[in-house]
C-alpha cells in the first residue's frame, strides 16, 4: 500500500486528508493504489483478524464470507439525511438537517473515532476511467472490508487518483464504522459541498460511499447542475438475429426482478433464432445527451452488490455463474463443507447461520434476508464489453415497472416524453397480505428513486421534462408489469426469460415495426402484436394482461394527481396538466361498465 509520504499531488486532497486525520486520530494512514498485491495483503489481514472467513476454495475459489454486526444489516433511511442549505431543495422526499448543525453533530462522533485503527484513503472513479460521463471521488474509511468491496464496485486506485489530480475536483466521502451503535449512526449528504459523511455502519449502502450515496444522491444533484441523469436503473442490451443491439434502461422498485432482467436468458426458441442479451449494468445508470440528440448511458459501477436469497440456477443461472468464484459474501449461511448457502438454493444444508451460530430454524432464516454478494461485473457471462465504452451506449427505450397484481397491463407505451415522465413519476408497487397484513396498499416510488433522489422530487420531475427540447431524439418510454394476477391469485405471465417477448415488442415499437392499440393510458399491444410462439398461455389470461379498465384507471389517475400535489409548488405545471389530460381521456372512454380491450 502507498505509504503516507506518497500522498497526492493535489493540495486540496492532501489538506482534506490531513484535516480528517486530525479529527479522527488514526494510528496510521494508507493510500490505496488498487493493486493485486495490495488486495492480497489486505485480505490476509482480514483473514487473520476474522473480518473475513475463507469459504471452500475447491467449490468456490477466491470466495470469502463477512459477517456484519446483527444490528447493521441494511440501509437506514430514517438516518439518511440530505443537508442542503435550503430545506425546500431537499424536498418532502428526503430527511433534512441544516448543514452547519449536521456537520457539528456528525463531527462530534468522528472525533477520535479511528484511534487504534488504520485510516484508508481510496481514490475511485464511478464509470470507465477515461469516460467524460464518469465522476470521481475519494472515500476515507477505517474499514478494510469497505476497501475490499470498493475495489470491486468502483475503479479504485492509482488511475482514479491520476484523473482526480488532472481534474482537480472530487466527491469527498468520510466513513467510519464507529461503534456500530444504531443510536450513533448517520449517513449525511451535503450536495452543495459534494461531501458525504457516514458514521456507525459497515453495511454496503451506508458504507460503500461510491454506490447509493455518490452515484445516486450526490450524483442526481450533480446531474441536475450539469444537464444529465443519474438513475436507479439497469442497462441491458438486446441483440436480435440480424445483429442489431438495442439498449434498454429500466427502473423497478425492490422485489420486482431487476437483476433477473439485467441478466435475462432468452427462451429456447429465441436462443435458437440467434437472440442474445448483454448486461451493461444491474443497478445504476448515468445518461447524458450525445451530439446526435440521443441519450447515452454508462454503468458507473464496476461490480454487483446483489441480494443472495432467492438467487438460484432456476431464477438466475447467470448470476450463479458470476458468483462461483472471487466473490465476497456477506451474511450468508454456510454448509458443513464450508460452502455459502441461502434460502432459495435447492441443494445443500446450512449448519452455521449468518451470525456464525449453529443453524436452528427457531432463530429465523439461515441467511439474512438482505445477505449479499459483491463480485466484479466482468465475471458475468453476459457482461457486455460495451460497458467500458467511454461514450456510453445509446438508449433506445426507458422502461418503468412495479409489482401490480391488478389494473396495470403487461406493457404499455407512453404517448410522448411528457406522458412518459408522468408514468415514471406514478410508478409503484402494491403490498401483499403476507408482507403487511393489508392487500393492495400502493407505495409510489417515482422512477424507483424514492430513497435515492438527492433533491426535491418536484425539481427532479422538472429536470426530466427539460430533456424534451428541439433536436432531442429521446428514447420511447414504457411501463411493464410482470405481476398481474388472475382471480385464482396466480401470476398470469410466466416472467423470467419470457419477458424477452415484451422487450421484443418494445424494441419493435422503437423501430416503428409493430402495431399497438391506442388507449387512454397509452399504446397497448394487441394479441397479434406479441410474439407468442412456443408460449403456453391461456387466451383469457392474455385478455386480462392487456385490458385497460377506464373506471379503475380513473381512480388511479386521480390518486396520481394527489401524489403530485404532495410536492407542492415545485411540481411542474406541465406534469399536472398531463395528469389532467389522461384523466379527461379516461372520462371520455365510455360508460362505467365498459372496458377497452386490447384484442
Amino acid at each position: 500500500m502507498r505509504p503516507e509520504t506518497m500522498a497526492s499531488k493535489l493540495k486540496a486532497l492532501n489538506d482534506w486528508v490531513d484535516d480528517v486525520a486530525r479529527l479522527t486520530r488514526p494510528d496510521s494512514i494508507r493510500w490505496c493504489d488498487g493493486s493485486d498485491a495490495e488486495a492480497a495483503a489486505l485480505r490476509a489481514e482480514m483473514l487473520a483478524d476474522g473480518t473475513l472467513v475463507e469459504l471452500n476454495q475447491d467449490t468456490h475459489p477466491g470466495c470469502y464470507l463477512h459477517r456484519s454486526n446483527p444490528s447493521d444489516v441494511a440501509r437506514v433511511e430514517h438516518l439518511t439525511l440530505v443537508c442542503s442549505k435550503n430545506q425546500e431543495d431537499a424536498g418532502p422526499n428526503n430527511h433534512w438537517m441544516d448543514p452547519a448543525e449536521a456537520h457539528a453533530k456528525i463531527d462530534a462522533l468522528f472525533d477520535g473515532c479511528m484511534q487504534g485503527r488504520t485510516m484508508y484513503v481510496m481514490p475511485y472513479c464511478m464509470g470507465p476511467i477515461d469516460s467524460p460521463l464518469s465522476r470521481c471521488g475519494v472515500e476515507i474509511t477505517d474499514s478494510p472490508y469497505v476497501v475490499a468491496n470498493m475495489r470491486i464496485m468502483t475503479r479504485m486506485g492509482a488511475a482514479a487518483l491520476a484523473r482526480i489530480e488532472r481534474e482537480g475536483t472530487f466527491v469527498k466521502g468520510l466513513h467510519s464504522i464507529g461503534e456500530l451503535d444504531p443510536e450513533r449512526r448517520f449517513i449525511m449528504h451535503f450536495p452543495e459541498e459534494l461531501t458525504i459523511k457516514s458514521y456507525g455502519s459497515g453495511y454496503g449502502g451506508n458504507a460503500l460511499l461510491g454506490k447509493k450515496c455518490h452515484a445516486l444522491r450526490i450524483g442526481s444533484w450533480q446531474a441536475r447542475q450539469e444537464g444529465w441523469l443519474a438513475e436507479h436503473m439497469l442497462i441491458v442490451g438486446i441483440e436480435n438475429p440480424q445483429g442489431e443491439t438495442h439498449y434498454v434502461a429500466a427502473a423497478f422498485p425492490s422485489a420486482c426482478g431487476k437483476t433477473n432482467l439485467a441478466m435475462l436468458i432468452p427462451p429456447e426458441g429465441y436462443r435458437k433464432a440467434g437472440w442474445k442479451v448483454w448486461t451493461v449494468g444491474d443497478d445504476i445508470c448515468w445518461m447524458r445527451p450525445g451530439k446526435d440528440g440521443r441519450l447515452y448511458a454508462i454503468n458507473p459501477e464496476a461490480g454487483y452488490f446483489g441480494v443472495a436469497p432467492g438467487t438460484s440456477r432456476s431464477t438466475n443461472p447467470t448470476a450463479m455463474e458470476t458468483i462461483a468464484h472471487d466473490t465476497i459474501f456477506t451474511n450468508v449461511a454456510v454448509t458443513a463443507d464450508n460452502q455459502p448457502w441461502w434460502e432459495g438454493l435447492p441443494h445443500g444444508t446450512p449448519v452455521t447461520d449468518w451470525q456464525g451460530r449453529p443453524y436452528d430454524a427457531a432463530n429465523g432464516p439461515a441467511a439474512h434476508p438482505n445477505s449479499r454478494f459483491t463480485v466484479s461485473a466482468k465475471q458475468c457471462p453476459s457482461w457486455s464489453p460495451h460497458a467500458e465504452d467511454k461514450q456510453g451506449v445509446p438508449i433506445s427505450a426507458i422502461v418503468f415497472g412495479g409489482r401490480r397484481p391488478s389494473l396495470v397491463p403487461l406493457v404499455f407505451e407512453a404517448r410522448d416524453w411528457t406522458h412518459g415522465v408522468l408514468v415514471g413519476a406514478a410508478m409503484g408497487s402494491e403490498t401483499t397480505a403476507a408482507a403487511t397484513g393489508a392487500v393492495g396498499v400502493l407505495r409510489r416510488d417515482s422512477m424507483a428513486m424514492k430513497p435515492f433522489c438527492g433533491y426535491n422530487y418536484g425539481d427532479y420531475f422538472a429536470h426530466w421534462l427539460s430533456f424534451d427540447k428541439p433536436g432531442a431524439k429521446l428514447p420511447k418510454i414504457f411501463h411493464v408489469n410482470w405481476f398481474r394476477k388472475g382471480d385464482d391469485g396466480k401470476f398470469l405471465w410466466p416472467g423470467y426469460g419470457e419477458n424477452l417477448r415484451v422487450l421484443e415488442w418494445i424494441i419493435d415499437r422503437c423501430k416503428g415495426a409493430v402495431g399497438a392499440q391506442e388507449t387512454p393510458i397509452g399504446h397497448v399491444p394487441r394479441k397479434d402484436d406479441l410474439h407468442l410462439d412456443g408460449l403456453a398461455i391461456d387466451g383469457t389470461a392474455l385478455d386480462t394482461l392487456l385490458e385497460v379498465d377506464p373506471m379503475g384507471w380513473a381512480a388511479e389517475v386521480a390518486d396520481i394527481g394527489h401524489y403530485l400535489d404532495s410536492f407542492g409548488a415545485r411540481t411542474p405545471e406541465k406534469l399536472k396538466a398531463e395528469q389532467r389530460r389522461v384523466a379527461a381521456a379516461l372520462a371520455n372512454a365510455g360508460a362505467p361498465a365498459r372496458k377497452v380491450a386490447a384484442g
